[in-house]
């Protein structure tokens, strides 16, 4: 049983930005931060097999791909790397890309990423804020500048570099000519809305990716039964014993966790561990210190007048007549 707090970790990245803020404020003394990892508060703990970040660009990333399973198990791996993405801000003209233009032979493709035409070839669509893009491993995919992303994916660090735009960083040419799905790629998510609160993005045999809506002053219980992570958004709420706000995370596992949202509701971002929606993920419960309504029913009503006091005062009565 785990909830804890996630700790944010600060990745220098060549294409970067300096200000993280609204989503970190913390200083980084003039690096140019590209990512920022979430980690389980507790160092100690089991390597969680999911792994959230946020992405922050002012360049170009790599044209890249990442392994399915059975490669990475060919070659040592402990996984392969299947993605999620949800775009969170998107500078005007921002751009996404997925798959290739036309589908490729495995000598060919070798060929335009050995002349560098590969980056005329990959399939550039713009994006705006709220846009999700499921990557799943063996696709072909590029990220431009002037975003931020939150990104969902399988606990791996494996990348094949197809093309840097002369950043002089290794390419990986052979292995990415082996995993890569050469043709193109479907684009964007289709969200589909489980509940008021709940819309599902992607449900995959490694991850289930949701975005939840909670109403102002609201309170919830979030049932933790996989491996669970939840990226507030917008909005705050004291979650468990912790109050978030935008740009925080926590992580819980076979536990639950009470929220209590904001004058302003809360969103967040919850992925979990495959195997399907979990239907039961999330349900209202009572205010806190409230009685519910099943609970004033079993107990006996009130007959004098210090218990009619006492049951005003704990909120069973709303007017003593």
């Amino acid at each position: 049983m785990a909830i804890e707090r996630a700790r944010p970790r600060a990745l220098p990245k060549p294409w970067g930005v300096e200000d993280l803020r609204p989503w970190n404020r913390a200083r980084h003394d003039g690096d140019s931060i590209g990512e920022i990892w979430y980690d389980r508060s507790d160092s100690a703990a089991a390597v969680p097999s999911l792994l959230l970040k946020l992405l922050f660009t002012s360049e170009p990333l790599s044209i890249q791909v990442h392994p399915d399973d059975k490669f990475a198990h060919f070659t040592g791996l402990p996984n392969g790397k299947t993605e999620a993405w949800y775009v969170l801000s998107a500078a005007p003209g921002a751009k996404l890309a997925l798959g290739l233009s036309r589908r490729l032979t495995p000598q060919q493709l070798r060929a335009v990423i050995n002349d560098g035409s590969i980056s005329e070839l990959v399939e550039w669509r713009a994006v705006a804020a709220d846009d999700v893009i499921f990557v799943p491993a063996g696709t072909i995919h590029a990220i431009g500048a002037g975003l931020v992303i939150a990104e969902l994916q399988q606990r791996s660090d494996t990348t094949f570099r197809l093309f840097d735009y002369g950043r002089k960083r290794e390419l990986h040419i052979e292995k990415a000519v082996a995993v890569a799905k050469t043709g193109t790629a479907h684009f964007q998510v289709q969200p589909n809305q489980l509940t008021t609160e709940r819309r599902l993005f992607v449900s995959d045999s490694h991850f289930v990716f949701e975005r939840i809506d909670l109403r102002p002053n609201s309170h919830w219980r979030l049932e933790a039964d996989r491996e669970t992570w939840l990226l507030v958004i917008s909005g705050d709420a004291v979650a468990g014993t912790f109050d978030v706000v935008k740009g925080d995370a926590l992580f819980a596992q076979s536990d639950h966790v009470d929220i209590n949202a904001g004058a302003h509701g809360m969103a967040s971002l919850v992925a979990y561990t495959g195997g399907g929606p979990i239907s039961h993920l999330l349900k209202p419960i009572a205010q806190p210190g409230s009685i519910s309504v099943g609970q004033l029913q079993e107990m006996p009503a009130p007959t004098s007048p210090t218990q009619i006091k006492a049951a005003a005062n704990n909120g069973r009565l709303e007017t003593i007549k």
